[in-house]
């Protein structure tokens, strides 16, 4: 059987899949075929239901709940760290003020709704967040992956960590994206993808150097700075990503029903969630 996996063309993401991608581990009679894309690409066409397992956005989970389960493996999850707010100076409130994110259903976005829900959005391309403020487009850039690191090298300064002011407020990590698989599958095949994804993860961290020169590959700003790069693997591939644990799940749950109980989520958070709570 043919998998369609989908992720971003990220130094995290190609960390994680860098067995999977070389042929390291046994995929158990599955043929892998590995499609990258951003984010909020891979948000729109799971809503369609378009690749058997793909990274989403915890904030798109929801919308695409009838057609996929998360994986118990592969998640990104900063615990005191994640997507920053970013500006040329100092800015007392992000109120009313404009402010560049990188897709609406990002969970950057969510969280950033529910740390200041009264601001003018500007959708961009993640990429062109950081230039968009330092040339004066948008008052404020909402920055994921590595602009997290790079910002400063841009002479831009930090309004807000999320991450950092998530587990201020709720004392639980901050669960940014996951990996999906479609339910239609059936049981045995999403159990050989679960096994595949923790699969991968545990190569690839047991095999660090190696898969840190693979990521570095695609570490975009990074790619001249390998313990930049380092760093910021560690940040999103680590033991939650083996495995999100009850915190972690406890992060999720609560994440997403305070999305729907602000308004920000707009369908209904189902009960269960992940593949080993379904099938």
């Amino acid at each position: 059987m043919k998998i369609r996996i989908a992720h971003s063309p990220d130094s995290d993401d190609a960390f994680m899949f860098y067995p999977l991608v070389k042929g390291l581990i046994d995929t158990e009679g599955l043929e892998i075929e590995h499609v990258l894309a951003d984010i909020e690409t891979l948000n729109r066409e799971a809503l369609k239901g378009t690749y058997e397992v793909s990274a989403v956005s915890f904030h798109a989970y929801p919308y695409v709940a009838d057609k996929y389960a998360v994986l118990p493996s592969g998640g990104s999850v900063g615990d005191g760290y994640g997507p920053v707010v970013v500006a040329r100076e100092e800015l007392p409130t992000l109120k009313g003020k404009r402010v560049a994110v990188p897709g609406k259903l990002t969970t950057a976005y969510l969280t950033l709704k529910l740390y200041e829900p009264d601001f003018t959005p500007v959708e961009l391309p993640f990429d062109r967040i950081i230039e968009a403020v330092e040339k004066g487009e948008v008052d404020a850039g909402l920055v994921i992956h590595e602009g997290q690191l790079t910002y400063p090298e841009h002479g831009l300064k930090k309004l807000v960590d999320l991450g950092e002011w998530w587990k201020e407020r709720y004392g639980l990590p901050l669960p940014l994206g996951c990996n999906v698989v479609r339910k239609d599958l059936g049981r045995e095949t999403v159990k050989k993808l679960e096994r595949l994804m923790r699969k991968s993860v545990e190569y690839a961290l047991e095999e660090r150097a190696k898969a840190l020169e693979y990521a570095l590959n695609f570490a975009r700003e990074l790619s001249r700075d390998a313990k930049k790069t380092d760093r910021f693997v560690s940040m999103y591939v680590n033991e939650r990503t083996l495995d999100y644990g009850e915190e972690g799940r406890e992060a999720v749950r609560l994440l997403l029903r305070l999305g729907r109980e602000r308004g920000i989520i707009k369908v209904p958070i189902p009960d269960k969630i992940f593949t080993d709570e379904l099938f």
